[in-house]
């Protein structure tokens, strides 16, 4: 697969208001934005965030790994109907890194920007050994993955800066 997109893969993009598939890695379109859709999909994660926040932190935590091994099914079917591997309109591991993110950090706006901003940090950044992953895995789980560490990275820089602060 490659990463740039054909007329034929740029029409496909239009099935998200027609495929739940691609419905959901697109982070319910907020992975159409034409610039930063990844910024747009942790911003469209936030509402979903907010409603997690209401089933307690175990089913929370129960949902973001459902939504984990959900995940890698849904980037890969929409990877290969799109022909490209990693589109950046794939958003929905945006939002399950950006929900591993705010795991137990108490609702605070100041706290939820900052783990925005955390998050994202990490998820463009990809430092050690994101990076690797990004590049060598495959696949729904290779869309997952990196996002997933990004996430983990920025809960523990979170978490210590709540420690602390």
């Amino acid at each position: 697969m490659t990463n740039t997109l054909s007329k034929d893969e740029i029409r496909a993009r239009h099935r998200v208001w027609r495929d739940p598939w691609h419905f959901l890695a697109f982070g319910f379109g907020s992975g159409l934005a034409k610039v930063a859709p990844g910024t747009f999909g942790t911003l469209a994660a936030i509402p979903v965030y907010l409603l997690l926040l209401q089933l307690g932190w175990f089913w929370y935590g129960i949902v973001t790994v459902a939504a984990f091994f959900i995940g890698i099914k849904i980037c890969q079917k929409t990877s290969e109907d799109l022909k490209v591997h990693d589109f950046s309109g794939i958003v929905w591991d945006e939002f399950v890194g950006f929900w591993i993110t705010m795991f137990l950090i108490p609702l605070h706006w100041q706290w939820l920007v900052l783990g925005f901003v955390l998050f994202r940090f990490f998820d463009i950044l990809k430092p050690w050994p994101i990076r690797i992953l990004d590049q060598k895995v495959e696949g729904g789980f290779g869309i997952m993955i990196d996002d997933v560490l990004a996430g983990i990275y920025a809960w523990i820089v979170l978490y210590l800066i709540i420690e602390f602060y």
